[in-house]
């Protein structure tokens, strides 16, 4: 049951009275931008050790692949040489862009986008490449796994030689030994997008994800499996799910067990991604475990991992996995036969993704408490009970020195403009320690619309809304209708409906908030990225819940868009938004008379997911009706801000913006 907003009181006593917005904080914006560190994925090398990809923002994003010490306790090893980012632009968004076997991983290298090869031993040669130099990063890989039987390496490639805006996408393989680099051999072609190839144990068969247009894989995918040859080629292919006219779902996550039985996950039937085994006997697929509830997530970026296999000490073989419920994240433990999962009670409340190790597993979580971390997690014999669980690298290790500020998040229901239907918020009350303010007074309130629009805001410790919290500031992230994490229904409330649903939703919570007593009706702020930032734009044109509003990279042309998206999302505008008429009528660039308040709006000028003319073309139209409007760009950020100086610079204005046109007071930093 959500909790109450209204019954959230702190004690006044012995605090300094202060307006809101204007309290002094140990949390500032150099702080946050230093604990921006992201995971780009883990897996365990050949001596049993974590293997993981960190972004480091002070070192303007570049990306580090990073060993976990030898014992615990000691530093972490750096893996990447210096002249190198381990990252990968396949459909823009990237992930997968490492694999390791044993004591040699295979990367991504961001500025050539090249395949190089490297010995993770200390002190041991530097990497080589091990596909062609086109040129440029014309070639981007993704995905990949190691195919030891044939000593290749397997990767979905994307081609941008002959077409930038609709490059070809293939699985391919890439030779591991030998002096002269050749061009990948192509292994499956003819679909718009593939995912997830993976080759089973013995290396007789691979299993991968495909989707055609106008489809994203979360409305319509298909899992296949091929099997091979002797010289390594696929001669045989068998369709295992979503290849049935009449059965809409969209499989994900292919993984083959030590024995060689595939599972995957899937949301045929009841709408909710869970897991399944395919029977290749009788080209069958039963469910494993049954539940309304998400085992996996819309896919992004490569590289999810939501569940693994790990060996028990008497033969038994278990599924350890997590799922979404409720807003929130459990871990579960799957024996064989079991028809239910055994909980783990672990820290986290959230979780991303799940490495097996040797006798243990790893876990990408946080919590309300805990910022994104890394855990290892062992279990007592027989007992499926949790025996140990370390925290084994956090994207802000000093976090625990700002706890006395930390605001909790409070999941809340409210009413949509749809009778009986709710959506969902994480709602965070203003709080410092050293602070309260006048008794009349009700603080300001910044809503978040997440990103994607097929996302989910989570609530877990982020320093970036501590930092608005902790200066008297009200917070809520707010998971309208097309949302992930809620079930197949849920996210396609938005099918063309995007700029009036999730709008509808954000001023719904709104309302609610300021019904509750706990926001201030007069000072309503809204922000975004990307997706987020359109329903800022559309927001403050349509509507006028909001008094201020902040933009970050997002879209005020919805036909410009659609013109130059790239070609992973280059019919998933349309299926959002509906024909030529719906384009028109929810682009805010097309009514910028109905806007009345002030805006800041955020871009860098590399981004080519939301490119830069969106942003200036908004600013210039607001600038010219007279409205007091901002524009920020940044050189050398993509669709993101990767940069600690400018994830920094973003916060601080934002922050100085919404207290010098609604705050009625002065930040005191």
């Amino acid at each position: 049951m959500a909790s109450s907003v209204a019954s959230s009181v702190t004690n006044q006593l012995d605090k300094i009275t202060a307006p809101y917005g204007s309290w002094k904080s140990p949390i500032t914006a150099d702080v946050v931008s230093g604990a921006s560190k992201r995971i780009g994925g883990a897996v365990v090398d050949g001596s049993g050790r974590l293997v993981w990809l960190e972004s480091r923002p002070s070192e303007s994003g570049r990306e580090v692949l990073v060993k976990e010490p030898e014992k615990l306790g000691g530093e972490n090893i750096d893996v990447t040489p210096k002249e190198f980012s381990v990252r990968t632009t396949a459909q823009e968004y990237g992930g997968g862009a490492f694999m390791v076997s044993g004591d040699t991983v295979v990367f991504s290298n961001f500025e050539d986008q090249r395949l190089y090869k490297q010995s993770i031993k200390p002190h041991d040669s530097a990497p080589r490449p091990l596909t062609p130099d086109y040129g440029g990063p014309l070639v981007s890989y993704a995905d990949g796994v190691f195919d030891l039987c044939f000593n290749r390496y397997i990767a979905v490639r994307e081609d941008r030689r002959i077409s930038s805006s609709s490059p070809t996408t293939t699985i391919v393989s890439i030779k591991l030994e030998g002096k002269a680099i050749e061009d990948p051999e192509v292994l499956v072609e003819g679909s718009d997008f593939y995912a997830f190839p993976r080759v089973d144990p013995k290396g007789k068969r691979i299993a991968w994800i495909q989707w055609h247009h106008p489809n994203m894989s979360w409305d319509k995918s298909e899992l296949w499996v091929g099997y091979f040859s002797d010289s390594g080629e696929i001669n045989k292919r068998v369709c295992v799910a979503g290849c049935e006219p009449e059965l809409v779902e969209s499989p994900t996550e292919p993984k083959w067990s030590s024995e060689g039985e595939l599972f995957f996950v899937t949301d045929r039937k009841n709408g909710f991604w869970n897991l399944y085994k395919w029977f290749e006997a009788d080209n069958e697929v039963s469910p494993v475990y049954s539940l309304n509830a998400e085992f996996s997530r819309p896919f992004w970026v490569f590289g999810i991992n939501s569940y693994g296999f790990l060996p028990g000490n008497e033969g038994e073989n278990y599924i350890i996995c997590s799922y979404r419920q409720h807003g929130r994240s459990y871990l579960g433990v799957l024996g064989d036969g079991q028809i239910s999962a055994s909980l783990l009670d672990i820290s986290f409340s959230d979780i991303d993704n799940i490495t097996i190790g040797n006798h243990c597993f790893y876990v990408e979580g946080a919590s309300a408490f805990h910022p994104p971390s890394i855990a290892k997690v062992t279990l007592k014999d027989k007992s499926l009970k949790v025996d140990e669980f370390t925290i084994i690298w956090s994207s802000s290790p000093d976090i625990l020195t700002y706890k006395s500020y930390f605001s909790t998040p409070k999941l809340i229901e409210f009413a949509t403009e749809v009778p009986g239907e709710k959506a969902y918020a994480y709602f965070y009350p203003p709080f410092n320690p050293i602070y309260h303010s006048s008794g009349d007074e009700k603080p300001p309130l910044l809503l978040e619309s997440h990103g994607g629009p097929t996302d989910e805001s989570r609530g877990i410790l982020n320093l970036r809304v501590q930092y608005w919290t902790s200066r008297g500031w009200a917070f809520v992230n707010v998971n309208y209708g097309g949302s992930s994490g809620y079930g197949r229904p849920y996210r396609e409330r938005l099918l063309r409906k995007w700029g009036i649903v999730d709008v509808n939703d954000c001023c719904s919570c709104a309302k609610y908030l300021v019904d509750s007593g706990v926001v201030d009706a007069e000072r309503l702020c809204i922000a975004g990225e990307s997706a987020g930032g359109y329903t800022t734009l559309a927001a403050l044109a349509f509507r006028d819940t909001f008094k201020a509003g902040a933009s970050l990279y997002g879209v005020a042309d919805l036909h410009m868009l659609n013109a130059e998206m790239h070609k992973f999302e280059s019919h998933y505008i349309g299926n959002l938004v509906g024909d030529e008429r719906d384009f028109y009528e929810r682009s805010p660039i097309n009514f910028v008379e109905k806007f009345s308040c002030p805006l800041i709006l955020f871009q860098g000028l590399d981004d080519k997911v939301v490119p830069p003319v969106q942003a200036r073309k908004i600013y210039q139209a607001l600038k010219e009706k007279g409205l007091h409007v901002a524009l920020i760009e940044y050189e050398g950020e993509q669709h993101g801000f990767r940069k600690a100086e400018n994830i920094k610079f973003t916060l601080e204005q934002q922050m100085l913006f919404f207290a010098r046109m609604v705050g009625h007071f002065e930040v005191a930093d």
